[in-house]
């Protein structure tokens, strides 16, 4: 089974968010930068996840967003059924109309069940629990945070991330 592209930002963004540090915000052009996708895209993600309660944001000049204790809590099989707007699994209605076969379609039901399925089997995967420091680190550098040091970023690159004391974030993310 597919997930559809909102949906798929909207994992990646809540992931980016999981494992950042403790206390620490994001902007939503930094989650846009680690998950590669567009700010416009990503600040659609961000105002459903706000929406849904997996989100806390913070506003003004220090603001940004990290995950709610929902979010925190939140399964990708959860997440995934609240984010899927369709009816139907199938599209049981074309151009002209509804299909001959939709009043007694035993396929329809069978994909509904089988969806449900593939959502079942992700309610046991806490996102919160998918992002490694292995494979954040290099994404936190790209945004800015420098693994290790966490000082400040590189020269000429501007950070847009919001964050705790560096030691915080260094024994939380890298286990100094």
């Amino acid at each position: 089974m597919k997930i559809n592209a909102f949906a798929d930002v909207s994992l990646r963004a809540m992931m980016v968010l999981a494992a950042a540090p403790d206390g620490g915000l994001l902007t939503t052009q930094s989650v846009a930068d680690a998950v590669g996708t567009p700010y416009n895209h990503v600040s659609k993600a961000m105002a459903k996840l706000r929406e849904l309660g997996m989100i806390d944001v913070g506003r003004g000049r220090n603001g940004g967003s990290r995950l709610s204790s929902a979010g925190r809590n939140a399964t990708v099989g959860q997440l995934l059924r609240q984010l899927d707007t369709r009816q139907d699994p199938a599209d049981c209605v074309a151009a002209a109309g509804t299909c001959p076969l939709i009043a007694e379609c035993r396929l329809r039901a069978a994909l509904g069940r089988a969806r449900e399925a593939f959502y079942a089997e992700l309610d046991g995967i806490v996102i919160a629990s998918l992002p490694t420091a292995r494979q954040m680190a290099p994404v936190f550098q790209a945004i800015g945070l420098r693994p290790g040091s966490l000082g400040p970023p590189a020269e000429g690159a501007e950070s847009r991330v919001t964050r705790p004391g560096n030691a915080e974030f260094a024994s939380h993310f890298y286990g100094m």
